[in-house]
């Protein structure tokens, strides 16, 4: 990784949503309300924003249609294929070497010319064994931390 400051989001670490309502979604599968997301209802191009608390396990983050500011947006997700639980780094390390691979299709620049970074919301050992949850969520946030607006697919940030 040439970008060391990558932030990793655990499911371990938990994000809890405060008193949202639940985020509606048009007919084209866009966010078209605000609200809470359930994480393992993320989908590529969805936006969220960082206005959590920390607590527990990621259940919810706070949905935010595209078109509005926001902090972060999916960029991809894939599934993990090793069968036992393969250790907090060891996933971690999967997990960014998947988002790395899929970051310049997405947003149309490679991630060393880009202004975005990447985290991810990985599985937790107990998510890994309980709900067989191998699923990787990519996300991309501006380097300074500045809002994003409007997608930032093919846009070559």
């Amino acid at each position: 990784m040439s970008k060391a400051h990558t932030r990793t989001a655990l499911l371990a670490t938990a994000v809890v949503v405060v008193g949202c309502s639940a985020a509606e979604r048009n007919e084209d599968g866009e966010l078209a309300v605000a609200g809470s997301l359930d994480a393992f209802a993320i989908e590529i191009g969805d936006c969220y924003d960082d206005e959590v608390q920390i607590s527990g396990q990621v259940s919810d983050v706070p949905g935010v249609p595209c078109a509005e500011p926001h902090d972060n947006e999916v960029f991809a997700t894939f599934e993990l294929t090793e069968g036992g639980w393969p250790g907090d780094e060891r996933v971690i390390e999967l997990a960014n070497d998947g988002c790395f691979d899929r970051f310049e299709p997405y947003v149309g620049a490679t991630y060393e010319e880009s202004v975005l970074m990447i985290t991810t919301l990985t599985p937790s050992e107990r998510s890994w064994s309980q709900v067989n949850d191998r699923e990787v969520v990519c996300v991309a946030y501006h380097m300074d931390l500045d809002k994003l607006e409007g997608s930032v697919r093919g846009t070559g940030m």
